[in-house]
């Protein structure tokens, strides 16, 4: 197939087109870096140099400026916004354009797309509270899902905290339990519903190979755990000496605003749809996932 990406030199991108030129498909990576070509990869600055009379199968949409990088200013929360909605209308625009439509667009969401729901088990007909997070998610997927009208097969990814070594959350989350203290955030209730990196590569694939799937998807593993729960299965596979919470004023005074969205609450989510279409996880509980991880 020939495929193009958005947000394909990110943490899971970069995962992505290995595994997809690996399969054998033609890719084509919208990345504001200057890259050189090869023989299976063209990089592009912006989708205008794309031929609009060129064929491209499938849309993956992966772009987005990271929601746990920076302290949510109001400028950043703009650009938190920009990055997706911008990009994804974008995508809209050109898809719209081009002579032969994709057959289907994948785009990125996330689980906040559900705001907080304290213990309750979430599927993809989960309800919503009300929060940034949400409001967000729900307008990037509202944006995406505006494709179908063009004739294109849309799934939005929900994806939960997606965990492997050399990027995304990981590093952080491990960075005190490689000085041998174990540590949670708050609390510790609250849930993390996390998802190791190759399995969201191999559903990213599933999805596009299954052209009978339409719709929300959650991109999470089978078996959510608590921020406790996180800091007994690390404690399982590293050697620390001393455990202590993290506590949450402490939270708030260092990340304001995020820490209430991201870190103190949680979502417990599950994949449903995924599961129910045939989908298994290569790492389906947080032992297996660390276990590989470290």
């Amino acid at each position: 197939m020939h495929v193009l990406i958005t947000g394909g030199t990110g943490f899971i991108g970069q995962a992505l087109c290995e595994r997809l030129m690996a399969d054998g498909h033609r890719l084509i990576v919208v990345t504001r870096r200057t890259l050189a070509d090869t023989e299976q990869c063209r990089y592009v600055n912006n989708l205008g140099s794309v031929d609009p009379g060129e064929t491209v199968d499938a849309v993956i949409n992966l772009a987005g400026a990271s929601l746990a990088d920076r302290r949510w200013t109001p400028a950043y929360k703009r650009e938190i916004f920009a990055s997706r909605l911008d990009t994804t209308k974008a995508l809209l625009g050109w898809i719209q354009r081009l002579e032969n439509k994709p057959q289907v667009l994948l785009s990125a969401s996330a689980i906040g797309y559900y705001g907080h729901h304290g213990d309750e088990e979430l599927d993809e007909a989960g309800g919503i509270t009300p929060g940034f997070s949400q409001d967000l998610c729900e307008r990037w997927e509202k944006a995406a899902l505006s494709a179908s009208d063009l004739g294109v097969r849309v799934s939005v990814m929900r994806l939960g905290v997606v965990l492997d070594h050399g990027g995304g959350a990981f590093p952080r989350m491990a960075g005190p339990f490689n000085f041998g203290v174990a540590n949670w955030l708050g609390a510790g209730q609250q849930w993390l519903s996390w998802v190791h990196r190759r399995d969201v590569v191999r559903a990213i694939d599933f999805l596009m190979q299954h052209e009978e799937l339409d719709g929300a998807f959650n991109l999470t593993a089978p078996q959510a755990v608590t921020s406790r729960g996180f800091c007994d299965a690390m404690k399982r596979h590293k050697r620390t000496l001393v455990s202590a919470p993290v506590p949450a004023v402490v939270m708030r005074l260092m990340v304001g605003e995020m820490a209430e969205e991201l870190l103190l609450n949680g979502q417990r989510v599950v994949p449903a749809a995924l599961q129910q279409a045939g989908f298994t996880f290569e790492f389906p509980d947080l032992d297996a996932a660390l276990a590989d991880i470290l």
